[in-house]
């Protein structure tokens, strides 16, 4: 006879997932994604380690390279953080590509067409577009806290309407003097041009930015009254009513915030990349549709969407590395973001349980 231990544990589910959770299981849907994402290469008759070997480089291979991925990060982070507190109190903004654009416009206007002095530009046209893009996610929040129009149908339907707005303007009344077959807008002055680091494509005004913005976002969920509102409406409505906290005020303010984040993230973009405005899928590459899995991916924290954002831009700036050099359709970029949006559901779950871990006992053990 012997004896033996054995450790007892129980599983429990949790109202809130743990860090290392989150941690384990987000990293768990990236690497699945990017196994099937193998199955892709292969479809091509290309190597899969060839494939993310070109990937690694397209994304960090060189100054340029790393720079590419970081000219990418900065609208997803802009746009990813605001959602982030969007999602955060439950409300399921989609319309952030049209945000986006509406927030060019809005500085296309005044670097054009404003006539005000060099010197308030550049302030005006983010202000300006700002309140574009707060604006225009503004009208489906007041429909759904007048008439209970559910928000992600109506933010959806929105973006087709801004892209066809920058369609007719570009084509239109604002279309470029000396513009031949393709359309797009005069450039702008050049003090309406955001600087940039070096040589690169990379506007540091806009990437602080969303750095210090991610920042406040996580102390203003944290710390401040209004964030705990945020935070009630999200977990519980019963219980916001129960705390007298207004759910429409709640609304109201999370798409103002998302919406603006989203239209300065267009602003940055004419401003510091492009100089004017063009079509719709040249000012964002579907940024606003990526930043939904950015802020799901952080789990809507604001402070972890720095470095989701990061992780999409290397995948945007990967696959055009993959699309050049592979011969690979871009739009296999999109399939990554699906993998990866279908495995955090499908381990969304999963996360919220926990091991318990019991004392150890010891048990009889027959032996020879």
């Amino acid at each position: 006879m012997g004896r033996r231990k054995l450790t007892s544990f129980r599983v429990e589910l949790s109202l809130q997932p743990t860090l290392y959770s989150v941690i384990f299981f987000s990293l768990l849907a990236i690497v699945l994604a990017f196994a099937c994402g193998s199955i892709i290469f292969l479809f091509y008759h290309i190597s899969p380690w060839i494939a993310y070997q070109t990937f690694f480089r397209g994304a960090f291979g060189s100054w340029y390279a790393f720079s590419e991925t970081l000219k990418r990060t900065i609208p997803l982070l802009l746009v990813g953080e605001g959602l982030a507190l969007a999602f955060r109190a439950q409300v399921l903004n989609i319309g952030a590509e049209g945000q986006i654009l509406l927030g060019a416009v809005a500085a296309t206007w005044v670097a054009l067409f404003s006539g005000l002095p060099s010197f308030l530009l550049l302030p005006t046209m983010f202000l300006l577009g700002f309140l574009a893009g707060a604006g225009w996610a503004l009208i489906p929040a007041f429909f759904k806290t007048r008439f209970a129009v559910n928000e992600v149908l109506s933010t959806l339907m929105l973006n087709y309407v801004a892209s066809n707005l920058v369609l007719y303007l570009i084509g239109g009344p604002w279309k470029g003097k000396g513009v031949r077959g393709f359309t797009y807008t005069d450039t702008f002055p050049e003090a309406a041009w955001l600087k940039t680091m070096g040589i690169t494509r990379v506007p540091y005004f806009t990437l602080l930015t969303g750095i210090v913005l991610a920042v406040g976002g996580y102390i203003f969920l944290k710390k401040s009254a209004l964030g705990f509102e945020f935070r009630i409406v999200g977990n519980s409505s019963e219980t916001a009513k129960l705390l007298g906290i207004s759910e429409e005020k709640i609304v109201l303010f999370a798409m103002f915030l998302s919406g603006g984040l989203a239209g300065f993230a267009g602003v940055g973009e004419v401003a510091g990349i492009h100089h004017l405005l063009r079509h719709p899928d040249h000012i964002s590459l579907g940024y606003g549709y990526t930043a939904i899995i950015v802020a799901w991916l952080a789990r809507a924290n604001p402070l972890a969407t720095i470095f989701t954002s990061f992780l999409f831009g290397a995948l945007l700036s990967g696959g055009d590395a993959l699309r050049v050099s592979l011969g690979i359709p871009f739009q296999v970029v999109s399939v990554f973001n699906g993998l990866i949006l279908f495995f955090l559901i499908s381990t969304e779950r999963l996360s919220r349980y926990r091991i318990i871990w019991g004392e150890e006992k010891a048990v009889e053990r027959s032996g020879s």
